[in-house]
């Protein structure tokens, strides 16, 4: 039998909720200002995760693969005027088993494409995607047989970058995406991801201003 409140071989006050604050059945437990609800483990767990996550997305390490001009607005993102190192995306490797961000930079020939299969297949999960560039997105100018007419055919995408080719602040602006889709979803395999997230890169519009104050 357990103690009640009123037992007097209770050492302290009591504990046991009176039936008065209990209310009716169904009604919410009001609780007093002794007593406190027992951390959950899960929410132990979720707050772990996210501290993981906040890791993941300030500690981006992307993987080049640059073809034609978008790379050198790749490269442009790397130089001091712009300074990717401000998101800690700035360590850039040269090979996969390092690396969590694929770039593809330019168009995509049919016997470049196993390479860069095999080049995502070698990194490590978790990883993402970003398709820099029209012809990397849809082929661009080159409609030939040649030309991969967009890299989502064969593998997954997860922020597309518009442009021919996209300013080094539109790429920023999909670094900044994956770092969202990190810090929202999760990490999820490429199993769970399946054909990527697919989101869009709205290209920076540019106001140019006169000498005399007039846009």
């Amino acid at each position: 039998m357990g103690l009640g409140a009123g037992d007097p071989s209770t050492s302290g006050p009591a504990t046991a909720p009176s039936r008065s604050r209990l209310g009716k059945v169904g009604a919410p437990y009001q609780a007093s200002k002794d007593e406190y609800l027992a951390t959950r483990l899960d929410y132990l767990a979720d707050l772990i995760q996210k501290g993981v996550n906040w890791s993941r997305l300030n500690s981006l390490w992307p993987m080049p693969f640059a073809t034609a001009c978008c790379g050198i607005e790749l490269m442009a993102t790397g130089a001091s005027r712009y300074d990717i190192a401000r998101f800690g995306a700035e360590v850039m490797r040269f090979t996969p088993r390092q690396c969590d961000l694929l770039i593809c930079a330019g168009r995509v020939a049919i016997k470049e494409m196993r390479v860069l299969q095999r080049i995502y297949m070698q990194m490590a999960e978790p990883k993402w995607v970003i398709s820099m560039g029209a012809c990397a997105c849809t082929g661009g100018v080159f409609d030939t047989y040649a030309v991969i007419q967009g890299i989502d055919q064969f593998m997954p995408v997860d922020v597309y970058v518009p442009g021919c080719p996209p300013r080094p602040e539109t790429l920023i602006e999909g670094v900044m995406m994956i770092q969202k889709i990190v810090e929202r979803d999760g990490v999820k395999s490429s199993r769970e991801r399946a054909k990527g997230m697919g989101l869009t890169v709205e290209a920076p519009v540019q106001v140019r201003v006169e000498e005399g104050g007039k846009s």
